[in-house]
């Protein structure tokens, strides 16, 4: 029985003993040092393969002034957060339906104004969040690329974070140097998970990782968790060139079967971190708060 199969048997064990009782949604945030490793492309595809084994998933696009997550599903959203935080709509009716039953919100240029909102204006957006405790399991928060003060101020106010790494040495570099800036201050570092994408061979892959790991515990006291490596597939910019999510149109690919591995090691990791988790609305307190130090 090969690691998928193992997964997916471990999964249905732990739901079909297990009564649901209503808690907050998890929320995953899933970034990247530098820009083109596959990030959004990733966190797409993870949240259908999610909602295929029966999770509502919502996905934010935070990547802001970049709509990829629509241009990669090839689907266009009528509304943003920007309408949100202007009380044009409600968030649950400003969320657009995408591929396979997931639904996502558009970040647009709305989510940069959260610096200069006022009091009331934080209460009704924190409020409006919220909701979306009640209509998903798993909330995945697709940040931009770098180690901007948003970027960085997305992952530390999420508990669960997806790191996205390739093995150019940018890329690397780049992921150490978030690392390293999620380390000052006395703020919580997050669960961070390394997903290595576009490599070679697996053994690439888990190299880099342990490369990775290794100098993060020795000079920042900072371990990793290794969450899938994903080789290079020229089956990812065919899906790309046809704006469908690669899943759905390649899903035999090695990349897809690479995706489905990494979203049945999340959701087997759900009994640990889901009754823990604050929901949604926590986490935009706490993201406003970073946004305003």
């Amino acid at each position: 029985m090969d690691q998928a199969n193992r997964l997916r048997v471990i999964v249905k064990a732990r739901e079909e003993n297990t009564v649901r009782e209503p808690v907050n949604a998890r929320v995953v945030t899933v970034t990247s040092g530098k820009g083109g490793v596959g990030k959004t492309n990733i966190t797409l595809n993870l949240a259908i393969l999610l909602r295929k084994l029966d999770k509502r998933v919502v996905l934010i696009d935070a990547d802001l002034g970049l709509s990829n997550i629509e241009v990669l599903s090839g689907v266009i959203p009528k509304f943003n957060f920007g309408d949100v935080v202007n009380s044009k709509i409600g968030l649950e009716a400003a969320l657009t339906d995408g591929p396979l039953g997931i639904r996502f919100l558009s970040g647009g240029a709305g989510l940069t104004t959260l610096t200069n909102l006022t009091e009331k204006q934080i209460s009704v957006v924190v409020n409006n969040f919220d909701a979306l405790d009640e209509i998903s399991d798993i909330i995945l928060i697709d940040t931009g690329a770098g180690i901007s003060r948003n970027v960085i101020s997305f992952i530390k106010a999420s508990n669960e974070t997806i790191l996205i790494v390739t093995p150019e040495p940018t890329s690397i570099a780049d992921a150490y140097a978030i690392i390293k800036s999620l380390k000052r201050g006395d703020s919580i570092t997050p669960v961070l998970r390394i997903v290595v994408n576009m490599v070679n061979s697996y053994g690439e892959g888990l190299d880099i990782f342990e490369k990775l790991n290794k100098v993060s515990e020795q000079f920042l006291g900072t371990k990793l968790e290794i969450l899938g490596i994903i080789p290079f597939d020229y089956s990812v910019p065919r899906a790309v060139k046809r704006q469908e999510p690669l899943v759905l149109c390649f899903p035999h690919s090695e990349s897809a079967k690479s995706i489905e591995n990494i979203s049945l090691k999340l959701l087997n990791m759900e009994s640990k971190y889901r009754p823990n988790s604050n929901g949604i609305a926590s986490f935009m307190g706490r993201l406003v708060n970073n946004l305003r130090v």
